[in-house]
């Protein structure tokens, strides 16, 4: 593949949120500087064997609900497994709950977050990865701090929240509370990061750089 292209997947049955065409074109300029470029849709057929296999990686920015068809399911499985790579961001942790194959893909389910975006402090747990590397072993951030169903299963956290820096009321996780991981599946990599609320977190470079880390991390090769 010459030239890499991304699929940046954004379609959604469930909430819609607003930062979602700055994330598109945030990720545009990601796949640039990675010398590649991004196909954006909201085409749920662009789920299909033939056209995945275009693909250096699959990014699913925010999409919620359930937004695929079986035979597109079994086509994204298929391409990870064998090998593909998958990055969710954010509201992605929301999509697809009646696929139990997407929480191996995902890691853990969205159940809620305290009320709007608000400050708080995000320890780096794994420094060694392309998304944290440059990051500050304290993280100051403001965002929606996502709590879920459990704590994601054979995966390598990257990121965790501080409970004690912001109001985690009945969403509170207790320690450790995970925000970022990654993993293998089978012969695919999967990157999720529950950040990137806010239009403002595509235009800073801290986040820039996480997303920018978190996409080569599932290219083979990086």
């Amino acid at each position: 593949m010459d030239t890499p292209t991304f699929l940046v997947f954004t379609k959604t049955t469930g909430f819609r949120h607003d930062s979602i065409p700055a994330g598109v074109d945030a990720l545009r300029a990601i796949a640039a500087e990675l010398g590649g470029k991004v196909e954006h849709t909201e085409d749920a057929a662009v789920h299909d064997p033939v056209e995945l296999a275009k693909f250096a990686a699959v990014v699913w920015l925010s999409a919620s609900g359930d937004v695929l068809g079986e035979l597109e399911r079994a086509a994204l499985a298929d391409y990870v497994t064998g090998g593909g790579g998958w990055m969710g961001v954010h509201g992605a942790s929301t999509a697809e709950r009646s696929w139990p194959f997407y929480k191996e893909l995902v890691g853990a389910r969205f159940i809620g977050h305290p009320p709007g975006c608000t400050p708080g402090e995000i320890d780096v747990v794994a420094a060694d990865h392309p998304s944290t590397a440059h990051l500050p072993k304290r993280w100051a951030w403001t965002d929606e701090w996502y709590s879920f169903d459990a704590r994601p299963e054979h995966v390598e956290v990257l990121l965790e929240a501080d409970e004690s820096t912001y109001e985690a009321g009945d969403l509170a996780m207790g320690a450790p509370h995970p925000l970022a991981w990654h993993r293998r599946l089978e012969a695919g990599r999967c990157f999720y990061t529950a950040l990137g609320h806010d239009v403002s977190a595509y235009e800073d470079p801290a986040f820039l750089g996480h997303l920018t880390g978190g996409l080569r991390s599932v290219v083979h090769g990086e």
